[in-house]
């Protein structure tokens, strides 16, 4: 598929059919992550494939939801601000932005192999980082439930550009 055609077919998938995924395709995904850009190209992410029933199962109950029970793998994609590059005017880590760029590679990879993913960031960071003995400068920023979607989508609801793009006449763009 072209890239508007993979970009408009991505939707947040909480519904995942019990098959597992192919490793070669599961590598696909990571490679995607691993090719993403960052700042000055620190790379500052590691991804920690969680596919054991009973970690699965550990990183599942992290998040209050029980759809993500149904995810054969859950990727955890952690930023290492030890080496994310930062700011020198105001100090701002750009690590969240890396981990996010990162993310969304691996989400579009997933859906030209055919498989779902969604962004979750609302689950139990402290819970995580013990599970998985993280150091202090490693922080878990997403879970990334990946399997085969057991449903299709309707539309996605999108505001209209006339509502998100903004022409910069030096004065208030913003009303």
């Amino acid at each position: 598929m072209d890239f508007s055609e993979l970009i408009n077919s991505r939707f947040s998938v909480r519904k995942y059919k019990n098959t597992q995924i192919e490793e070669s395709k599961l590598i696909k995904v990571l490679e995607a992550g691993q090719a993403a850009p960052s700042a000055v190209n620190f790379q500052p992410w590691h991804f920690i494939v969680i596919n054991e029933s009973h970690q699965l199962a550990q990183i599942q109950n992290t998040y209050q939801r029980e759809w993500i029970k149904q995810a054969p793998v859950i990727i955890v994609v952690c930023s290492d601000h030890s080496v994310s590059w930062k700011r020198n005017t105001d100090g701002k880590d750009s690590a969240d932005i890396d981990v996010a760029i990162a993310v969304d590679h691996m989400t579009l990879m997933a859906t030209e192999l055919g498989l779902g993913t969604c962004w979750v960031c609302n689950f139990n960071v402290d819970k995580v980082s013990e599970l998985l003995e993280l150091p202090k400068h490693i922080e878990p920023c997403v879970l990334l439930p990946i399997g085969y979607p057991d449903a299709e989508t309707g539309v996605k609801k999108r505001k209209s550009l006339s509502e998100i793009v903004h022409q910069n006449k030096f004065g208030n763009t913003f009303s």
